[in-house]
Order: structure tokens, then sequence, then C-alpha cells
């Protein structure tokens, strides 16, 4: 199950103009990027969950709850109950161990941020569940949570388990290189079309090539693009 770090303790004196405010608005200055999110409400919580598996599957990140998309500490009136749908979500969708870290903090008597610190995940991918035997996942990319391909999956998966990679310098592997040499990045469908290869086995290839560090691999809203590394 989903597991928290911290809880919020409300007995504790409220401090409006703490050190903690000040690295908030700091945080919220610098915008949305590779690790930060910003969420005006949690009003659909299962959209925040996808932010928090999509930077466990990266390198980690912050989502804000209550900063507007500009950077504007707007807050939210109930923090508890914004992390209580949040949680509601986890437990519904995610079936691994999350670790988060969420505290709240004040801005004013009734306006509070909802900060959740999610680090890059250990055992992975994190799966978001739509069903029994549907699921789907998550990976952040500059200021977008997209969603990942069947390959970026299997390359989370098998760099999770720090594995030697072995492959071989074949005719195709070579046609690649060559078509790199001249083109920046390519495509699963254009490395079939280049190597006459079915999808499952240009599918392996790229990924063999991405664990062993040859290749780079970004995922884009119209799918992932391999690279030079």
């Amino acid at each position: 199950m989903p597991t928290t770090m911290k809880k919020t303790n409300r007995s504790e004196p409220i401090n409006f103009n703490s050190e903690e405010v000040h690295q908030l608005r700091k945080l919220a200055h610098e915008g949305e990027g590779q690790h930060l999110e910003f969420k005006r409400k949690a009003s659909h919580p299962e959209k925040i969950v996808r932010e928090m598996i999509a930077f466990a599957n990266s390198e980690g990140g912050t989502i804000l709850i209550g900063v507007d998309d500009n950077g504007a500490l707007a807050g939210v009136k109930y923090p508890d109950e914004e992390m209580i749908s949040v949680r509601e979500a986890l437990h519904k969708h995610v079936r691994q161990p999350m670790v988060y870290h969420d505290t709240v903090v004040p801005l004013s008597e009734n306006k509070f941020v909802v900060r959740i610190d999610i680090p890059p995940g250990i055992r992975g991918p994190i799966l978001f569940y739509l069903g029994p035997r549907q699921s789907e996942s998550y990976v952040r990319v500059n200021d977008m949570s997209i969603k990942a391909s069947d390959e970026m999956v299997e390359i989370i998966r098998r760099k999770k388990q720090k594995k030697d990679i072995r492959f071989y310098f074949a005719e195709h592997e070579l046609a690649l290189m060559k078509y790199l040499d001249q083109y920046s990045s390519i495509t699963l469908q254009e490395f079939q079309k280049l190597t006459g290869l079915n999808r499952y086995v240009a599918s392996r290839k790229l990924i063999l090539l991405v664990l062993a560090n040859v290749l780079r691999i970004t995922a884009t809203e119209k799918g992932d693009l391999y690279a030079r590394v």
C-alpha cells in the first residue's frame, strides 16, 4: 500500500512567516518543470496520482496543491481533505509501495499549501491500475507527465534490476548507427521500416541499446524518440 513518511500535526502553532513559507515562495517562483508540478486543488486526485507516479518513475519531484499555474500561492482552505482524496486515489489505483512525504504549509489562518515530495522509486516502474488487468505508467519530461510506452516501462524495470547488459553490433544495429549519423533521432516505427524487423524484435533491440547506454530514450506525446547518448 502507498505510505507517507510524515503526518501533519495541527496542534503546532502557525507561523505565517516561517522559513518554510519563504522556501515555498522561492520554489513556486521557479515555475513548473522536470521536478515541480502545481495544482490549484485536488479536484481530480487521479491526475495527481499520475503526476506522483511520473516523478517516482523519473528523477523524483514535488507537487504543490494550492498553487496556480503561474506560481501564485492561492492556497486551499481544507488541506486535510485535499490529501484524503489523494490517498484514496492512491489506494484505488496503485498497488506497489510508493514513498512520499506530505506537509502542510500555512499561508494565513484559512489558506494552506499542501506539499508532496516524491523521491525516485527504488523499484519500478510504478503502475496506475485502471482495472484488474489493465494498467499504465507515466514518466516526467520537462513540465509534462507523459504516458510511458511499453518500451519505456521495460527500460525502467530493467534499470532498477541493475544487471549487466549484453548485445551485439550486427547488421541492424550498424544500419541504425548510420541512420543516426544523418538524423538526430529515430522512432520505433522508423527503425522497423529501416531494418524490416517486426515490432517485437525491433523493440527488443532498441531497449537493449538504451540499457547499454548506447542510445537514450525520450518520451513525447507523439511517441518515444531514440538518439545517440
